[in-house]
């Protein structure tokens, strides 16, 4: 099935709104996306054309979505373009929704916390224990006798964590 798959980077403009549904957890928000050129006349950055997406989330993404977001927050929204055409009152209404498949903060224009959800959609405590983070990489030139020196350190510092 061919789907018109989209990627927009704006700011949440409404707090997201979450419910219950019989189907599993529901959430939208309105999305802003402004467009910013050179003004070469001005010499400076000048917003252009603001664009409004409601963005819809369902399932676990709609709980992490409620729970991270708010209003001005910088975000990536990927998911399908739904392009809506209504007659209200005898005008006609056009509205485009974003059904989410993925949506994170923008790193770009800011930091961000991750906290991993557990199967129930909560988040994992701070201060929970932590993996340390394996050597990925040998060094060049490195026999096999010092990697299995390296491992078992590895394996005592693993040890000595847990």
């Amino acid at each position: 099935m061919n789907e018109t798959m989209v990627c927009a980077v704006g700011n949440v403009a409404t707090q997201p709104v979450y419910r219950e549904l019989a189907a599993g957890p529901s959430a939208r928000f309105r999305l802003a996306v402004t467009s910013r050129y050179w003004d070469r006349e001005k010499n400076t950055w000048t917003d252009g054309h603001t664009n409004f997406f409601t963005v819809w989330a369902n399932r676990q993404l709609a709980t992490n979505a409620a729970a991270s977001l708010g209003v001005g927050d910088p975000v990536i929204v990927q998911g399908r373009l739904k392009v809506r055409t209504d007659v209200r009152e005898g005008q006609s209404w056009t509205s485009a929704d974003i059904d989410a498949v993925a949506i994170g903060h923008d790193l770009a224009r800011g930091t961000s916390a991750f906290r991993r959800a557990n199967a129930k959609g909560e988040t994992v405590a701070a201060g929970s224990p932590q993996q340390p983070e394996p050597v990925w990489e040998t060094p060049a030139g490195e026999s096999e006798e010092s990697t299995a020196d390296t491992e078992s350190q590895r394996g005592s510092v693993v040890a000595a964590v847990t």
